[in-house]
């Protein structure tokens, strides 16, 4: 005996279509759109606001649990809920997707259905029908032929059927919002894609050092072949120049991108909003230290010291080291510089001000004869990685034509010449005033 499977009513075989459209008409409501893009917005400028891709230490210290931010914005919330990357969080890209999938449904069920009615022609052959027209007319004659020529003059489209005549323009105004949905989908497309497939990194290089980037920030699941692995950078120099009163005017990095075997590919100096871009990674100008000072001792070789920056609690940038004076270690003295321009301040070893020193020069100090050879700079360099770069620009690019071209005016008329006369209608979608305006010309023209 066997048991035969069950046959499908109509009924169970609507219903993946009837949730389908379901889910088209919650997913393609304006209100859902204007909602996710408030949201996005919204997390976008906290995302601007909260400093993006610092250590647990910074925002422990900018953002304590007492007195909280707001009164709840500690930096464990910051943390539990991705604050400090909100671009590539799980949660801010699925609003991206969800966004991008309404707009996609909203294009689908209305733009591209409304794009179809306009393209079609569609004749009055009734005088009720103009009724239903805003702004429509009875004419006593009508010459069909004299008609055409005007609106054409006027740039309709003319169609016409034994003694009914539609005219149309301005189309292009129906296929502006396409446009403006298809370059917001680019858009969303670029980020999401930028997001995977980026990285953000940064580095603090000493004058004189080459480099590979390695201290990564951020970076997607997909960011590994754009990392460079068979081409580093040479810092060949950094510096900086100052103003009268001795503030920073700017500051400068001549950069070398080199290959494995130390090969130059390319070459340029970078300063602030002047970056150095090769094969899709940019190395930005952010920052700058001091990374060490030369220093010798009697007749002693040249020898070079790190410096680290000093805690100033928030009274400036100093940066320091200790230059021994005896080969034990036993002596010594202490080093201070706040910038390049190379005046630099020595303490004894009781923590005293001993003197205030300039490259070249040469101290007489527990005993020996100290001589401080020059200071050394590091770059700051941010640098960073987005394959959806060129998405966003081009969509950028697409919204500006599509929301020209929504402004377009879409106007339509209708003609029916009859026995006793004939009717004359129209109706736009924008700039109402002027179309009026338009059209009473034109039946003053017929009369």
């Amino acid at each position: 005996m066997t048991i035969s499977d069950s046959p499908q009513t109509p009924e169970s075989i609507s219903l993946p279509k009837q949730g389908f459209r379901q889910f088209l008409k919650i997913v393609a409501d304006l209100r859902l759109a204007i909602v996710l893009l408030l949201a996005i917005a919204l997390f976008s400028i906290s995302g601007t606001v909260i400093e993006q891709g610092e250590t647990i230490g910074f925002y422990q210290a900018n953002y304590p649990e007492a007195p909280a931010l707001f009164g709840f914005l500690t930096w464990k919330i910051i943390l539990i809920l991705g604050l400090n990357h909100v671009y590539t969080t799980w949660w801010f890209l699925s609003l991206l997707v969800l966004f991008g999938t309404s707009l996609t449904a909203c294009t689908f069920t209305r733009q591209f259905p409304a794009l179809k009615a306009a393209r079609k022609w569609q004749f009055y052959q009734k005088p009720r029908q103009f009724q239903k027209l805003a702004l429509s007319t009875e004419i006593k004659t009508v010459d069909i032929s004299s008609l055409t020529t005007i609106l054409e003059q006027k740039g309709y489209k003319i169609f016409q059927e034994n003694q009914a005549v539609y005219a149309r323009k301005g189309i292009i105004g129906k296929i502006g919002p396409i446009v403006v949905h298809a370059a917001m989908l680019i858009i969303l497309g670029g980020a999401i894609w930028g997001s995977l497939t980026g990285f953000l990194a940064q580095e603090m290089v000493p004058s004189g050092s080459e480099f590979k980037v390695n201290n990564i920030i951020e970076a997607g699941p997909l960011s590994q072949p754009q990392i460079p692995k068979d081409w580093g950078i040479r810092v060949n120099r950094f510096w900086i120049d100052y103003t009268q009163d001795g503030n920073i005017d700017q500051f400068y990095s001549d950069l070398s991108v080199i290959n494995n075997g130390g090969e130059e590919l390319k070459h340029k100096i970078i300063y602030v909003n002047e970056p150095l871009r090769y094969n899709g990674v940019t190395f930005y100008q952010t920052n700058w230290g001091i990374s060490g000072v030369q220093a010798q001792v009697n007749n002693s070789p040249i020898f070079q010291l790190p410096m680290a920056p000093l805690d100033t609690k928030g009274n400036g940038r100093i940066w320091g080291t200790w230059i021994p004076t005896k080969p034990d270690l036993s002596e010594g003295v202490s080093l201070l510089a706040k910038d390049l321009q190379g005046t630099m301040m020595v303490y004894d070893q009781k923590g005293d001000l001993y003197s205030a020193v300039r490259p070249g020069m040469i101290l007489d100090i527990n005993g020996v004869k100290l001589k401080i050879y020059q200071l050394i700079g590091s770059t700051g360099l941010q640098i960073k990685a987005d394959p959806g770069i060129p998405f966003v620009y081009t969509g950028f690019g697409l919204l500006m034509i599509g929301v020209i071209m929504s402004y377009i005016s879409h106007s339509q008329i209708w003609v029916l010449q009859t026995d006793e006369g004939g009717y004359i209608g129209g109706k736009t979608n924008r700039s109402q005033v002027t179309f009026e305006r338009e059209l009473l010309g034109i039946i003053e023209t017929l009369n």
